[in-house]
């Protein structure tokens, strides 16, 4: 498969159209359908069900879709990688990262990278911690930050000098707004919006302990959208303080206190752009001196 023919694939793809695509790619449609023709003989599938005004995706085409993007990504990241100046730091750096208190550290750490190294530049992906494992594995982030636990045996890591403080987002005018921090017994059958990471739920069940009758109403990966379908469906959601505020909710912490320690993490054994290795060396010293500090 070669990369154009990739990229006529996905343009074809998001227009849902050959005549569109075909003007976007500054080709003609025969062109345009012959290549199509010849990776769909390759692949030895069809790609796409075409209609009389519109055209759609097979299970294979879809396969190929989302494989596609990931493929020409990481030749994009490749060919930045491979193109900077020897004499001159410079080149992308790829950062995944949840929505956490330490985010605002890494901010620091990127503020102060580029005092020095101006020229670099970082392209951040926000998601949860499946999506930025997901992504480091498959070569397309160089560095995520990501909550604990996780695999020794694959990451290098440091760990940021705050902790998370869990706790739940609650409508104002509710009661357990009023209350300075939130016993398990306060949340027995009210209804809850939780995360979708497995491990945090079994550690806020635990902490639930006996009182684990609440209703969940809904499970999420990222803050904000959990937040708003909170205050929708006046439920709480359970969640970690961040440096936000949610028109209509006020966070309220757990008690027992319940906290979290959040990592920067690269793959072992992994060979790096010198942009990259760079950077990896200005997080450990930088770290390194807050702790001393």
């Amino acid at each position: 498969m070669e990369l154009r023919v990739l990229n006529y694939f996905l343009v074809i793809a998001n227009e849902k159209n050959f005549t569109k695509a075909s003007q976007l790619l500054h080709i003609t449609q025969p062109t345009l359908s012959r290549q199509i023709a010849q990776l769909e003989k390759e692949l030895g599938t069809k790609l796409f069900i075409r209609n009389n005004h519109s055209i759609s995706l097979t299970e294979d085409g879809l396969i190929l879709k989302r494989r596609a993007q990931e493929i020409l990504s990481l030749a994009d990241k490749t060919v930045k990688e491979l193109s900077y100046n020897e004499k001159v730091l410079e080149g992308v750096i790829n950062i995944g990262c949840g929505e956490f208190l330490s985010s605002k550290i890494l901010g620091n750490i990127i503020a102060e990278f580029r005092k020095k190294y101006p020229l670099v530049q970082f392209d951040l992906h926000s998601g949860n911690g499946y999506s930025v494992f997901d992504r480091i594995e498959s070569g397309l982030l160089d560095i995520g930050l990501v909550q604990t636990p996780i695999d020794i045996d694959k990451y290098n890591y440091v760990a940021m000098p705050i902790k998370e403080l869990w706790g739940v987002y609650t409508c104002e005018e509710c009661e357990l707004a009023n209350k300075e921090f939130v016993e398990p017994k306060n949340l027995k059958s009210v209804p809850m919006i939780v995360s979708m990471n497995k491990f945090m739920q079994q550690k806020v069940n635990s902490w639930l302990g006996k009182n684990n009758g609440n209703m969940i109403v809904g499970k999420g990966n990222l803050m904000y959208n959990q937040a708003m379908m909170g205050k929708s469906t006046e439920s709480c959601v359970v969640g970690i303080k961040l440096n936000c505020k949610y028109d209509g909710l006020k966070f309220v912490p757990f008690s027992p206190r319940i906290e979290s320690e959040t990592v920067l993490i690269w793959k072992k054994d992994c060979i790096f752009s010198t942009a990259t290795s760079t950077f990896i060396e200005f997080i450990e010293q930088y770290l390194k001196g807050i702790t001393d500090d």
